[in-house]
């Protein structure tokens, strides 16, 4: 009986939604975007423990949105970067590629309208994103992505969603970074072309065959100020450049944004960011106008984000996924090895760490290399001491990147080490100033990982080589390579094999680019070898053989001097902490 009568109150509500008046219409727009495989309120990266976010969270919103307002009245997007992060993605991806894939089930069954695919989708290769894309039953858009070998788009470009007489044209876009990011066979036979070029292409006629514009871009708000056609958050400056829009959602950054901007003609376009994990979505309202003389006009459009981490997960939702959701907490508590060290990301910010040397050894021992490059991928992490699952090496390394090994001239190597410390680190003048480069209003921001000026992801150091790094210095003059790690002298000119994942060796960071000075163009030549699986496939492989692990800091380099490095460490570590 109470069912019967709240549907009938949300029929009669959802007529006054459609028609407030007889010539207007009242639709609602959903966006997620950068949801990473957050399916489930837990994170499974933790081993299942309960987690923020998640599209069950999500579900309870939209199916009480669509009670409410009529299913009519409701459109659903997806801005990309679904098919990477929690261990669900890479299951379906890798392990069971037989069954449908999870991602595409679950926009299925939540009635996703269109969806566009990101960078990181593009990672887990043409396998994966075209087996899911078929299985998917919406629209999969991304308008510049083309093909090499005629010049259409290997995605759709953009949809048309008609709801009570009124069109609404979507047009999906993705970032143009993915070849600096990403191996070239995972995005074999296509090209991805300035979203700018693309959106003047397609507005007139989308202009002509709508009468609401919508862009779905996956691509960061970015800085008008420095918008180059390029780059890879450019979604205000389109907003501004290209007249047109009414709405545009995008992603990519992780940085919520509710902004209005007003483009070169006048006319204003709402721009949308909903975050990332499925934290949050994005609901723009848009109220359009029926008039005799010149069809639907936009008489409003208003927009907010939704915190959804204290939302109910959808009882229909857990029902329908209870299968492949325990078949991914099996597949992450699987035990494949033990470690007689616990290993934490924060010490690594601050000098050699088990965490980022485990990583180190690794790539050293798999690819034969003589150096080694990497990063701490988590910003706050930790792997306890004892048994080690499939989850703590999702944890441990956060991204589906290959192993690359590269030739590079000692000189070369020493300048991509002066770029990655210049971006970690900061000048000091006295043991008083910070060690760590953080932005100039970090006090004032809430998420402490945001208050870094580079991203903990880029604090390369490396292994193989011993050195020193005087944060004294500017940049340039840092660092001090002592020899190899064995004991070799260190040539500047001479050639060393360098083990790095395929993200840096692809020009990511801009490590081998802006710090060692290697056009881009020339990076394919230098690599000489390329795994043939991610690199979290060969670290499982390296625990199950081992057995039991014991990571330890190599200490093969420190800051100087040192009592400066630790006095500002404990600085440092309160401003990350609070």
């Amino acid at each position: 009986m109470l069912k019967t009568l709240l549907m009938l109150l949300s029929a009669t509500f959802a007529l006054g939604v459609r028609a407030a008046s007889d010539n207007e219409v009242r639709l609602t727009l959903i966006e997620t975007s950068d949801v990473h495989g957050n399916f489930f309120p837990y994170d499974f990266l933790a081993g299942g423990k309960p987690g923020s976010g998640s599209l069950a969270r999500a579900a309870t919103y939209i199916d009480s949105l669509r009670l409410a307002r009529g299913d009519d009245s409701v459109i659903l997007l997806d801005n990309g970067d679904i098919l990477q992060g929690q261990p669900t993605a890479y299951y379906y991806n890798f392990i069971d590629t037989t069954a449908t894939h999870l991602c595409a089930d679950v926009l299925n069954h939540m009635r996703y309208d269109a969806v566009t695919v990101g960078n990181h989708d593009i990672e887990a290769g043409h396998d994966v994103y075209d087996r899911w894309a078929r299985q998917c039953r919406m629209p999969v858009l991304g308008a510049n992505a083309i093909r090499c070998k005629d010049g259409s788009p290997y995605f759709l470009p953009y949809t048309i969603i008609e709801r009570h007489g009124i069109r609404v044209a979507v047009l999906g876009m993705i970032t143009t970074g993915i070849p600096q990011w990403v191996p070239q066979n995972l995005w074999e036979g296509m090209e991805f072309q300035a979203i700018e070029d693309i959106a003047n292409r397609y507005m007139p006629r989308l202009r002509h065959e709508a009468d609401v514009v919508v862009g779905l871009f996956h691509s960061g708000m970015g800085n008008p100020e420095r918008y180059t056609p390029l780059g890879e958050s450019v979604a205000e400056a389109i907003a501004r450049r290209v007249p047109g829009f009414d709405i545009i959602f995008c992603g990519h950054d992780h940085r919520i944004a509710n902004r209005t901007v007003v483009n070169s003609e006048g006319g204003r376009t709402l721009i949308l960011n909903p975050g990332a994990n499925a934290e949050a979505l994005a609901q723009a309202e848009i109220t359009v106008r029926r008039d005799a003389e010149h069809g639907f006009t936009t008489m409003h459009v208003g927009g907010k984000t939704v915190d959804l981490r204290q939302q109910e997960p959808s009882e229909t939702f857990m029902k329908r996924f209870e299968e492949p959701c325990n078949a991914v907490r099996k597949f992450v508590t699987e035990k494949v090895g033990r470690s007689r060290a616990t290993m934490d990301t924060r010490p690594s910010f601050f000098g050699p760490s088990a965490f980022v040397d485990f990583i180190h050894e690794m790539q050293l021992q798999i690819s034969g290399a003589e150096i080694s490059f990497a990063a701490p991928l988590a910003f706050d992490a930790t792997i306890a001491r004892g048994d080690i699952t499939v989850s703590d090496v999702f944890n441990l390394y956060r991204y589906e990147n290959m192993l690359y090994v590269m030739e590079l001239s000692g000189r070369e190597i020493k300048d991509y080490l002066e770029f990655s410390y210049d971006g970690w680190t900061a000048q000091m003048t006295s043991p008083d100033d910070h060690l760590l480069r953080f932005r100039s209003d970090a006090a004032n921001l809430k998420e402490p990982q945001q208050r870094l000026q580079t991203p903990n992801f880029n604090f390369d150091s490396a292994a193989g080589i011993r050195y020193t790094v005087d944060v004294r210095q500017p940049r340039g003059s840092r660092i001090t390579i002592l020899g190899m790690a064995d004991g070799r002298p260190f040539c500047p000119d001479s050639t060393y094999r360098c083990a790095l994942n395929s993200y840096r060796g692809n020009g990511g960071g801009r490590h081998l680019t802006e710090g060692a000075g290697i056009p881009a163009a020339e990076l394919d030549r230098r690599t000489v070898w390329r795994s043939d699986r991610d690199l979290r496939y060969y670290m499982l492989q390296y625990i199950r053989r081992q057995g039991t692990v014991s990571p330890k800091p190599l200490d093969l380099w420190r800051f100087i001097p040192e009592d400066w490095a630790e006095k500002a460490r404990k600085t440092d570590e309160r401003l990350l902490d609070k």
